[in-house]
């Protein structure tokens, strides 16, 4: 298995980057391919070139984080995204992990991987609550801003294809997330989307609200990109307000306590690794041709490390070829309804 890394994307690319690829390699036993500039990743990371699995594929350009997504594919056709992603095309690697422009890595899978056939828009599928064994995931989080009913109903079996060969779960729960309980709650799009949820497939346990995410209501939460993004962005700016406030007490009554950390002491250590978004390090694009794993741009060593195991995971499940499948089951079974009838 090889992974490809695009190691000019984010805040604190390319040394980062680099860092949390080589841990990955020594850690997960999968050979990286770094994608950038060739003469700063070989200062980088030349000691460890062949030896621990890396190599480095050249890529002159880089898409900065402000940059217009579309534009910018279209006119670097050497930057790190777009290379990377067209490695994943030819089947040089088994997928590609990116803390870049998120718009970017979007629009260049679009381009170049292409939809899986029947699936209307593809969608990111993140983490935004981890536990010990069972995460909860948000679909979209961040891919579509605008959308129609029929989107959500299709991100809800995205999510529980993704969710079934991840986690094991045979049939997740499926939540809309809402503004209340009740079904006649919600704006146009979510009152719309609730009735087709519950004439599919997916295992619909109807509407779910905020504080309903903390407690693992649904395994698989289900909103328009424009919400999910917002959902994801405050959950990480409380998770970082939370975990520096909690650092800044443990500092203070660490000498109290002989030099031990308040976290470790009190027994918080596992828990607080639990709302760090740096230990799930990223999130799938589900809907196109190949594994495309997108990573929070302030995704530091730790962070890239964990998005590669991502990506591995995501691969040896095989959640591409499942959404394939899915997606090939469902046509042909609408096919046959409109030969019956």
């Amino acid at each position: 298995m090889i992974i490809a890394v695009d190691a000019a994307g984010g805040d604190y690319a390319p040394y980062e980057i680099v860092k949390g690829a080589i841990k990955a390699a020594q850690e997960y036993k999968v050979d990286i391919a770094l994608v950038g500039r060739k003469s700063v990743l070989h200062v980088l990371a030349s000691r460890h070139l062949n030896k621990a699995g890396i190599t480095i594929i050249d890529a002159s350009q880089t898409i900065e984080l402000h940059e217009s997504p579309v534009k910018a594919v279209s006119s670097k056709p050497d930057s790190s995204i777009v290379v990377g992603i067209n490695l994943v095309r030819d089947g040089v690697v088994s997928a590609f992990v990116s803390a870049g422009n998120s718009g970017a890595v979007v629009c260049a899978a679009l381009f170049s991987l292409g939809r899986i056939e029947g699936i209307k828009r593809p969608a990111i599928c993140g983490i935004i609550n981890i536990t010990p064994s069972a995460p909860v995931f948000l679909i979209d989080a961040g891919a579509n801003v605008d959308c129609r009913p029929e989107y959500l109903v299709q991100f809800a079996e995205l999510g529980t294809i993704y969710t079934r060969q991840l986690l094991d779960i045979s049939s997740p729960r499926v939540g809309l997330l809402s503004n209340g309980e009740e079904e006649a709650k919600g704006n146009r799009l979510i009152r719309e989307s609730h009735k087709l949820l519950k004439k599919s497939n997916v295992n619909f346990i109807g509407n779910v609200e905020g504080q309903d995410i903390s407690k693992r209501t649904a395994d698989v939460i289900v909103t328009d990109g424009f919400t999910g993004n917002i959902v994801v962005k405050t959950m990480e700016g409380l998770s970082d307000t939370f975990l520096n406030s909690l650092r800044q007490v443990g500092q203070r009554i660490s000498g109290a306590l002989h030099g031990h950390g308040l976290l470790h002491t009190v027994g918080l250590s596992s828990w607080a690794k639990r709302i760090d978004y740096r230990e799930y390090g990223g999130a799938c694009l589900l809907g196109v041709n190949g594994n495309i794993i997108i990573a929070h741009g302030r995704s530091q060593a730790r962070a890239i490390k964990n998005a590669i195991g991502l990506a591995k995971q995501t691969v040896e499940r095989d959640v591409c070829q499942m959404i394939k499948e899915e997606s090939r089951k469902q046509a042909t079974a609408i096919d046959d309804s409109n030969f019956d009838k």
